[in-house]
């Protein structure tokens, strides 16, 4: 037994790990080396004179993700510090995308509250001169939502229907060419449209256009490759089990369509509605070319000169003095609300139309 017992090979002993591998940065680490980073950015801009506070961010950022790797490497591997590095630049681009974002909403809101009023939302600039304050918005508030609604009622049915065509019969050759005109409609100048309605215009009735219906003809052509686009990929996200079950049913194709598959993708579908509108709200180039502005109140879109918005702003910051400025930023800042209270009502729409699931 003595002899066995001396013969046996000692067990190896396993290394320990590495106690420095195996240890985690605490919870709030990000945010402390984000407050370092913006510290030691501050002080950098500030001791080599750099005016810009934009100039400060991009520095912290940068020293945020370089300090993100070097701790990270240090305490818990190179590997985890790739990892932090990924999420550090996820989170940096973030905070890029959202600054422009908000500065324009600041300064929006800080610029446009000026003349922002009761008057300035009810009267029109009738008999106002442009160096003097007073005037109001009211007759462009009027000419936008009439010309973006005609454009809506036109290019709205139009879209959706096309891209029911392109996924549920779209097989062949004229598929495909209307997916290809859809593509190279998505990328056409807002002013390319109005001279195309412009030239149509002349050669039917012979005369220079002036209507809010001319540049509603316009935005239309803009708003529908959107539409149709937006559309066709919430039609593709509907599970084909859903097709095939009322199909095995025996309900005929369109009216699968129609019951179980179009309700499936309402939400979606407003969305990209609202969205194709939001689009189009902002779009001035159109409306000077066919409907050319107006000072006075014109509910007619389908005579006479309109102005809009977008072209409202324009003319008032093209007048140079200090009222009109005032007037383009309050103007700005409700065509803002304006596309703000559109998106809010598609998100309404879409979560009342929404299918409901039993539990």
């Amino acid at each position: 037994m003595s002899h066995a017992s001396s013969d046996a090979k000692p067990t190896p002993r396993v290394p320990a790990p590495d106690k420095l591998s195996s240890r985690r940065l605490p919870r709030w680490s990000p945010l402390a080396i984000a407050v370092g980073a913006v510290a030691i950015g501050a002080a950098i801009g500030a001791g080599a004179g750099l005016s810009s506070h934009i100039q400060w961010g991009l520095i912290a950022l940068a020293l945020f993700v370089l300090g993100s790797y070097a701790i990270t490497a240090r305490v818990e591997g190179t590997r985890q510090a790739k990892d932090r590095v990924a999420t550090s630049l996820i989170w940096s681009s973030f905070v890029v995308a959202v600054i422009p974002l908000y500065s324009l909403v600041q300064t929006t809101i800080s610029k446009g509250v000026k003349v922002l009023d009761g008057t300035f939302l009810t009267h029109s600039m009738n008999n106002v001169l442009t160096i003097q304050p007073g005037g109001g918005v009211y007759h462009a508030i009027i000419g936008t939502l009439e010309q973006v609604g005609i454009a809506t009622v036109i290019a709205a049915p139009i879209g959706i229907l096309t891209a029911v065509y392109l996924v549920e019969y779209g097989r062949g050759t004229l598929a495909k060419w209307v997916t290809f005109f859809v593509d190279v409609m998505t990328g056409v100048p807002s002013i390319v449209a109005g001279l195309f309605i412009l030239s149509l215009w002349f050669v039917l009735v012979g005369s220079a256009p002036a209507s809010g219906f001319a540049g509603s003809l316009a935005l239309a052509i803009l708003m529908l490759p959107v539409v149709v686009r937006s559309t066709e990929e919430m039609l593709k996200l509907v599970p084909n089990e859903l097709r095939e079950a009322s199909l095995a049913l025996g309900v005929p194709k369109w009216r699968t369509i129609t019951k179980v598959v179009i309700p499936t993708a309402i939400g979606g579908i407003t969305t990209g509605v609202m969205l194709a509108i939001s689009r189009i709200a902002g779009e001035s180039a159109p409306i000077a070319l066919l409907v050319f502005g107006s000072n006075l109140i014109n509910t007619n879109p389908f005579s006479g000169p309109q102005s809009s918005l977008p072209y409202y702003i324009y003319q008032q910051y093209g007048n140079g003095n200090d009222p009109s400025y005032n007037r383009a930023w309050a103007a700005a800042l409700v065509l803002i609300a304006f596309v703000m209270i559109l998106n809010a009502v598609a998100r309404g729409i879409a979560r009342w139309k929404a299918p409901k699931t039993g539990r």
